[in-house]
């Protein structure tokens, strides 16, 4: 299959595979050798089949000094993950299942503590790999430390150079190296840092050999479709639907949504965007906006055209605040029991969003084409709005209400509930105080 073909049909279930499985994340041990840390993950691989989900979207797993995104060997596992055979197990207990396996590519730049780098300051700019990096060697002595150009000011994140030839080289193999191991996709860390015209040149070359492979970048800022066009990636991250998601539910204030579900529309002329209400990187939606308001966000998200992915833990409502500090991201990247949880072992509230999630995949599995659909704006106001995707022959209702008390909304036609608590008489759906419905026409 193509990957326009298979993409259009995957929703991933996102995982940050150091916080999940348990491994040292700062500083990274020294000496506890390879640990086979990955089996944990394939332990909850039937549990995403049964939240009706086909995709496996890792975080890092390559050889990295902390948090996975310093990487010191694109072509090794991580030892606090395991090793190569970990990964291959991994994937084919993926592939067994119908789930497609997508990596955490941080191709921008690399850990100071890089091989490469390493023999930069150790050999100047005579090193062999000197020409990977951005570096001011003016008035450079042998001694001096090297002023490399790095990541956001994070001094431990040197930033690749790509203009170099080499660097192309080296992504170029490792991307066709994990492909060739059995992964479907890549995730491209921190691709709005990296010029569009790399990826033209890269991503070619290695559909050449791969032309099954998709490509989302993690962008979040700028001209969305100019970059897709210029760069030939297959998506990119939406944040600016993300914000609107849960800007829109925790401040009341819909008219963000609606402006950000019209933006929305315009982007799928050019591709598919990669959608989420939660990620590795931000805080928790159930923190965002309450547990009880979990539910609205996702009757977004799986009636929206786009890629959709899961946060790992967000389907039991789990909560986490991400903060900016050193170890800012530990609560959103918690580590993972051994197996998902018995239902007799959850409370109320995360049997209700697990309950959620289930139904709305389940919807979007149904109604295929609401990967590619346009959204209406039915009926606006601060605290509640009703969303129509349609085709000619079928439509999707949402009516979310925010306000304390119940509101009655116009069904857009609808003629029956598919999910939430709403009751549909006459042509109008009520719904109860911070109630939400998904109908069908």
């Amino acid at each position: 299959m193509t990957a326009a073909e298979w993409s259009d049909t995957v929703i991933w279930w996102h995982v940050y595979p150091l916080g999940f499985a348990g491994a040292p994340v700062r500083p990274a041990s020294g000496g506890e050798g390879t640990a086979h840390r990955l089996d944990r993950v394939a332990a909850w691989l039937d549990h995403v089949v049964e939240l009706g989900l086909n995709g496996l979207a890792l975080g890092p797993v390559f050889a990295s000094q902390t948090h996975g995104y310093d990487t010191v060997d694109h072509f090794r596992v991580d030892p606090r993950l395991g090793d190569a055979d970990d990964l291959d197990r991994l994937i084919a207990a993926c592939h067994e299942r119908g789930i497609r396996v997508c990596l955490d590519g941080v191709f921008n730049h690399v850990g100071r503590a890089h091989p490469a780098f390493a023999a930069v300051e150790a050999e100047g700019p005579a090193a062999p790999t000197a020409g990977l990096f951005r570096i001011d060697w003016s008035g450079w002595q042998p001694g001096d430390p090297v002023r490399a150009d790095v990541f956001e000011g994070h001094d431990q994140l040197v930033a690749l150079d790509h203009s170099a030839p080499e660097v192309a080289d080296l992504v170029v193999r490792a991307m066709r190296y994990w492909l060739d191991r059995g992964v479907d996709g890549w995730r491209l860390d921190a691709a709005y840092a990296v010029p569009p015209e790399f990826w033209a040149r890269v991503l070619p070359e290695v559909r050449r050999t791969h032309p099954g492979a998709w490509f989302t970048g993690e962008v979040i800022h700028g001209d969305a479709a100019a970059i897709v066009r210029a760069s030939g990636m297959d998506s990119l991250t939406q944040y600016e639907l993300w914000q609107a998601i849960w800007h829109g539910i925790a401040e009341r204030n819909f008219f963000e949504l609606a402006h950000a579900l019209e933006r929305h529309n315009g982007l799928l002329g050019t591709f598919l965007p990669s959608t989420f209400v939660g990620n590795h990187d931000v805080t928790r939606i159930a923190s965002a906006v309450g547990a009880e308001l979990v539910p609205h966000a996702l009757a977004v998200l799986f009636t929206v055209a786009g890629v959709p992915s899961v946060y790992a833990g967000d389907e039991y409502g789990w909560t986490g605040v991400k903060e900016q500090r050193a170890g800012g991201d530990d609560a959103v990247r918690p580590e993972f029991p051994p197996r998902p949880p018995a239902p007799a072992e959850l409370d109320a509230t995360a049997r209700g969003t697990l309950d959620a999630h289930r139904a709305l995949v389940a919807l979007r599995r149904r109604h295929p084409w609401l990967t590619r659909v346009h959204v209406d704006v039915v009926d606006l106001a601060n605290e509640h709005v009703v969303l129509r995707s349609g085709t000619a022959g079928t439509a999707v209702v949402v009516a979310l209400n925010l306000a304390p008390e119940r509101v009655e909304l116009p069904a857009a036609d609808a003629s029956t509930v598919e999910c939430g608590n709403g009751r549909l008489a006459g042509g109008r759906v009520t719904l109860p105080a911070r109630g939400w419905a998904v109908l069908t026409a």
